[in-house]
């Protein structure tokens, strides 16, 4: 039952980790979109602040005073940050292979563009090496998977029978069978070699 279920579930792994080349290869692309758009707002900031003769930090120091005001410098500094975040991803993900990205999932993290992907991505049939590769380490980290968790379940069950088979046994208290019964000795006579008188009896 257990082996069956482990095959379960690296079919499972495999079923959806030969996905994940086509996934990622989609994710790329969706990212390049995201870093473009992302680009020509920071290019454009940076464009606005040196023409009034201020670098980067100097205009978003300069959005203070109202609330408003305050609350686009918050927004402007977060995007510079996500700009940063998603132009590094890309570059890495970019040089990597498609067998190397299984090993990047991190860099692939970002929510929006993941929900974008994924409401578009329609499951295909592997057919490239980087698919079957995946393929066979999802079966692998399915199977795993199960096998670590049943054992890890059955493990109190393994250590009752261990501690049940290293205890001595008790044996109930019943009747006790009598001792047998003491053999009589049989102890030699042996003849009276003493003298006799004649007429007197012993």
């Amino acid at each position: 039952m257990i082996r069956a279920l482990c095959l379960v579930g690296g079919l499972a792994g495999a079923a959806g980790l030969s996905q994940f080349p086509e996934f990622s290869q989609q994710y790329i692309q969706r990212l390049a979109g995201q870093v473009d758009a992302l680009t020509v707002v920071v290019k454009e900031f940076d464009a606005s602040a040196l023409a009034e003769g201020m670098g980067r930090e100097e205009a978003l120091q300069d959005l203070s005073g109202s609330d408003f005001q305050l609350r686009h410098q918050a927004d402007m500094r977060a995007l510079f940050a996500r700009h940063a975040r998603l132009a590094d991803n890309l570059t890495v993900l970019q040089a990597a292979s498609p067998l190397q990205r299984l090993i990047l999932p991190h860099r692939m993290a970002d929510g929006p563009t993941v929900q974008e992907v994924w409401s578009d991505f329609t499951p295909a049939v592997p057919v490239s090496t980087a698919g079957a590769a995946a393929a066979g380490a999802g079966f692998v980290g399915g199977w795993a998977t199960l096998a670590a968790l049943f054992g890890a379940l059955a493990m109190p069950f393994r250590r009752r029978k261990i501690v049940a088979k290293a205890a001595p046994k008790r044996h109930e208290p019943g009747l006790r069978p009598d001792p047998p019964l003491a053999r009589p000795t049989l102890v030699a006579q042996t003849p009276d070699s003493r003298p006799r008188l004649a007429g007197v009896q012993r």
